[in-house]
């Protein structure tokens, strides 16, 4: 897919993934899949609406994985 998406769950990032990191990759995941680097004018609404969207789908998924033993973290946390 895209190479500079890069992995963003423990082990492989050290720390937990900041809200920058989520946002990075979600941007280029909406760069690749609709082959813009920036949007004209008249798309830019639906093409941030989508980087949005990816990047709250990508949080949601870094916080419900369990991995090596590590639980998911949970809202409370």
């Amino acid at each position: 897919m895209c190479r500079s998406i890069k992995t963003l769950r423990p082990p492989v990032l050290p720390d937990e993934a900041t809200e920058d990191d989520i946002h990075a990759a979600a941007l280029q995941y909406v760069r690749k899949v609709s082959g813009f680097r920036a949007p004209a004018a008249h798309n830019r609404e639906v093409f941030e609406r989508a980087v949005e969207a990816v990047a709250a789908a990508t949080a949601e998924l870094l916080d419900g994985l369990e991995v090596r033993g590590r639980a998911a973290r949970t809202a409370a946390e």
